[in-house]
């Protein structure tokens, strides 16, 4: 299924001022010619006292893939960390951030949406999907950073990408399962996240989480589990372990200077908890 720029935002914010903000290095329109997916990568300034973003009626998937920035309201700009924007809500941004940041910016049709919804059942709660994303997908997440770099991939490449990116998203974030946890305690669960990335590198203790939402040890380990399928300190070690990760591949730091930034006490127990996550060592790993 292909569609026409008459049914897609080829220009999905179009009026902002994007020359103050950003430079656009790659867009899937102009350079391949895709008319299924537009996929644009980024240089962003390093610091904007307001953009405002009228509501679009695509699925805007955002991936920070360099750099980091502090914002007035929602999460902060971290490598690694996949955003979604509510189709149809205007949003502002206002952060301060460093130099290099990047991004690659994905839009899909609002045709492939609502196709893909349509197959699986209904309609969808956009904001339960992106609660549910904010707790991390390494899947969609390596998908997007992938497709930003598509080298010469045609125009069924582009289909077939769309199509998965929806199905996936809407099949993974989008069911709401039986006895799932109410929509305010889903967002003591984004808080909790929040706080686990932006303390990557400090100790984070049960206490320190559950006095930030507001709730018990006991109550907020029940309902991370009930909405994340994970206790909290599984989940943290696995956002540490997803960092050294994406360290291992992207840098030639040291083993020890990798584990300080991803909250270990040294390159000993660093090495424990990546071969107990992933059951491989790092120096095996950054060699594969």
């Amino acid at each position: 299924m292909v569609f026409d720029s008459a049914r897609f935002d080829l220009q999905p914010y179009a009026g902002v001022p994007w020359e103050r903000y950003v430079r656009r290095t790659f867009c899937s329109w102009e350079h391949l010619n895709w008319r299924s997916l537009l996929v644009q990568r980024f240089e962003h300034v390093p610091v904007a006292e307001e953009v405002r973003l009228p509501g679009t009626a695509d699925l805007h998937l955002v991936l920070p893939v360099s750099g980091r920035a502090e914002t007035a309201a929602g999460a902060p700009w971290v490598p690694g960390r996949l955003q979604l924007g509510i189709p149809h809500r205007p949003a502002l941004r206002r952060y301060r951030g460093g130099a290099s940041m990047r991004s690659v910016q994905i839009h899909v049709p609002r045709d492939t949406v609502d196709t893909v919804a349509a197959e699986l059942g209904g309609a969808v709660d956009f904001d339960a999907v992106a609660a549910s994303l904010a707790t991390g997908d390494a899947l969609l997440e390596e998908a997007v950073r992938t497709l930003g770099f598509p080298g010469e991939a045609g125009e069924l490449y582009a289909e077939s990408a769309a199509a998965f990116l929806t199905t996936h998203l809407l099949t993974r974030h989008g069911q709401r399962r039986a006895g799932r946890t109410p929509a305010r305690e889903d967002a003591r669960v984004r808080t909790a996240v929040a706080l686990m990335r932006e303390r990557l590198a400090e100790p984070v203790t049960l206490a320190d989480l559950a006095a930030e939402v507001h709730l018990s040890v006991f109550h907020l380990v029940r309902v991370f589990k009930e909405t994340t399928g994970e206790t909290p300190h599984r989940f943290l070690t696995r956002l540490r372990i997803e960092e050294a990760k994406r360290l291992l591949r992207t840098t030639d730091l040291a083993l020890d200077r990798i584990a300080a930034r991803c909250g270990f006490a040294g390159p000993g127990p660093l090495s424990a908890a990546f071969l107990r996550h992933t059951g491989t060592r790092p120096s095996a790993y950054r060699n594969s």
